[in-house]
């Protein structure tokens, strides 16, 4: 087992209506990455989608890959593509359920969003992240 350091929240910058399948294509064909950004992906109906296994190293922020996990929700931007915390109560339970088995299997690991990490000028996830573990008392 790898040593897992973060536990990164991440949204997909895109309309919830967007599929998986057509997230990994991208990945695959217009970024040419051969494993996937995140290792789990949420759909706005609240099902979690497991890409990768959490053994394995994504590609979620570039130089923290390594020690990370990645859990990203389908959504973020408003129709024009301005960040918006778009989440639904479903994305936002099974984001809770995730973050707490991981926590319970790496507990020194830090929960952050893509945003906090060193040059990142992103928005992801649209939301903050250190706010929102204080509101749900994580």
């Amino acid at each position: 087992m790898r040593k897992i350091d973060y536990i990164v929240l991440h949204c997909t910058a895109s309309p919830q209506s967007q599929t998986v399948e057509s997230i990994k294509q991208y990945w695959k064909k217009v970024l040419g990455w051969k494993k996937p950004g995140y290792h789990y992906i949420i759909r706005p109906d609240g099902i979690a989608i497991n890409l990768l296994p959490i053994e394995e190293v994504s590609n979620g922020v570039a130089g923290f890959n390594s020690n990370s996990i990645h859990i990203s929700n389908i959504g973020g931007v408003d129709a024009k593509g301005n960040p918006v915390d778009n989440r639904t109560s479903g994305q936002i339970i099974t984001t809770i359920e995730l973050l707490t088995v991981f926590k319970k299997k790496f507990p020194s690991a830090k929960i952050k969003g893509h945003n906090e990490f060193p040059g990142v000028k992103k928005a992801c996830p649209s939301f903050s992240v250190p706010v929102w573990l204080k509101e749900i008392g994580f």
